[in-house]
């Protein structure tokens, strides 16, 4: 029987998709490996979002493909580059056998058999519809790939924004919601193989059911969700800050499984920016939706993203960001020099900015917020946080954890000292003992 490989770039979407290619795989009785070199067949499901992962996903083909002197047979592009791309890459890579699109990822078993049965070289392709319904998966069983305490769980697909410097929407179309009775289906799955932390996932969260239900429906989700044996804590990604809404922000306060964390793009704080960005929030709106978050819960963490060169921003809009920035004291902020994206409309914007200058913006933000994170964290230090065991570290005889503050991957750690053997997924009441730029350290109670 063939060994099949599949190797994911790119977001924690990627990953959730992956699980359930590798859950399709395994039950048609192929292997699984995660050895290259063992490998009859390699897939990538592959990112594009910006240039430097485009390259990523075309590298790491090219290397796989020099696998075929040796035992590789076939070799797979899935996902979003495939689809961003399919009208140009079945000629550019011709070491690629098989491209499957963004909706047509549960095809994957039938062009494996395709492959092994195809009597010429033709290439196999496979292009759903991008605005189809998203398909039914509940009976698809996930192969988790990274640790069995959390798992990613995809609430919808697909964005209606058109920001002017995003290429999502070409390659994902229009916004999908998962319906709720599927989704709420495969997180009952995933809290009887052991999964504590649920990390609700979309290109765009807190627009969740408007598309099937004519309303926003998140907070009813979340509801739904904490109501799951097994699931302890249920946390917040890519909630778009123009689409929060009283009712979300209650469910969070209110909700003990919600934890007191969302992550909030905002990508700039200076209106000429954002108007020129496609974004459908201003300066105020932005700080309006900061406060009434605090307001309900002053120990909300607050995650965000900009982006900083945009074209045409001048030299005072990016002082004026530092200065917003320095006023919200926001948790956790993420920094991308702006990338030209390949037909999107900011691509051909006028007064494009020289890459130093975007590298000089940049460190000036991680620098400011450096000082922020390092004030906000010193001031956990003698308080008590709950701790999700995610490792321990031999060499230096502690164990590695995440409080609701911190998303896996993204943000902080806790390292904790205890002198009784701790098991990953575990969850223990520690106190804080010190602190960093990011991290923290403590003890278990």
């Amino acid at each position: 029987m063939l060994n099949i490989l599949l190797v994911t770039l790119g977001c924690d979407k990627n990953t959730a998709d992956s699980e359930r290619m590798l859950g399709l795989i395994n039950k048609s009785g192929y292997n699984l490996t995660s050895d290259p070199e063992e490998a009859d067949v390699a897939v990538v499901n592959t990112c594009c979002f910006i240039e430097s992962a485009t390259q990523e996903s075309i590298d790491k083909l090219l290397e796989l493909a020099e696998l075929k002197q040796g035992r590789l047979k076939y070799l797979i592009c899935t996902g979003c580059m495939a689809q961003r791309y399919k009208d140009q890459i079945e000629s550019e890579l011709s070491e690629v056998d098989a491209f499957i699109g963004t909706m047509s990822l549960d095809s994957i078993v039938e062009v494996i058999d395709e492959l092994r049965s195809r009597d010429d070289n033709k290439k196999i392709t496979r292009y759903d519809e991008l605005d189809a319904p998203y398909p039914d998966r509940t009976k698809i069983e996930r192969i988790v790939t990274e640790r069995p305490y959390l798992e990613y769980l995809k609430i919808a697909d697909g964005c209606d924004k058109r920001c002017t410097y995003c290429s999502i929407p070409y390659f994902k179309g229009k916004y999908k919601s998962i319906p709720m009775e599927s989704v709420i289906e495969e997180a009952k799955v995933l809290a009887a193989s052991g999964v504590k932390e649920l990390i609700l996932v979309a290109q765009e969260t807190t627009c969740y059911g408007i598309d099937l239900y004519g309303e926003k429906r998140l907070h009813i989700l979340l509801k739904y969700l904490s109501d799951i044996d097994g699931i302890e804590w249920i946390r917040l990604l890519y909630a778009y800050p123009e689409e929060i809404y009283p009712e979300l922000i209650q469910e969070m306060a209110s909700n003990p499984k919600v934890l007191h964390y969302i992550d909030m793009p905002i990508q700039h704080t200076e209106d000429d920016v954002l108007r020129r960005m496609g974004r459908r929030i201003d300066n105020e709106g932005i700080r309006k939706v900061v406060n009434d978050l605090r307001l309900a819960m002053p120990d909300i963490v607050i995650r965000t993203t900009i982006i900083t060169g945009f074209p045409g921003e001048t030299a005072e809009e990016h002082e004026l960001l530092l200065d917003t920035l320095a006023e919200l004291r926001l948790d956790h902020v993420g920094v991308f020099a702006y990338s030209q994206e390949e037909g999107t409309p900011a691509a051909k914007f006028d007064e494009q900015i020289d890459e130093d200058i975007k590298n000089e913006r940049l460190e000036d933000i991680m620098f400011l917020q450096q000082d922020v994170s390092s004030e906000k964290l010193g001031e956990y230090i003698d308080k008590e946080l709950d701790v999700i065991i995610d490792g321990y570290l031999p060499d230096d005889d502690v164990y590695v954890g995440r409080s609701y503050m911190d998303a896996p991957d993204i943000d902080g750690m806790i390292f904790i000292d205890s002198d009784r053997e701790l098991i990953s997924g575990e969850i223990v009441r520690t106190k804080v003992t010190d602190s960093d730029v990011y991290d923290l350290e403590a003890r278990i109670i």
